[in-house]
């Protein structure tokens, strides 16, 4: 896993997580109140848009391997990846 992030030093949490997927217009199939454990698949495109955003709104940079995305399957296991990308990611600009 590849990170970078900047000095934003907000959280990522599971509900922040939960309103990047609110877009209905790139996750059109994804209830507002998506469940942590419920099966997540998220196409390429939409992983790439996820990813933007998470860059854009927390200076982290992804770069996720192919297992990283195979194990991307609920909210809860999305989130735990991304936090964990967000704490190394703090380790190294330290």
């Amino acid at each position: 896993m590849s990170t970078s992030m900047g000095a934003t030093g907000t959280g990522i949490t599971t509900n922040s997580v939960r309103e990047l997927l609110s877009d209905r217009k790139v996750f059109p199939g994804l209830p507002d109140d998506l469940d942590e454990d419920a099966e997540l698949v998220l196409d390429s495109l939409g992983l790439v848009w996820l990813l933007h955003v998470v860059e854009e709104r927390y200076g982290l940079i992804v770069e996720p391997s192919d297992d990283d995305i195979a194990g991307m399957t609920s909210l809860r296991r999305l989130t735990a990846y991304l936090r964990t990308a967000q704490k190394e990611g703090a380790r190294h600009d330290s």
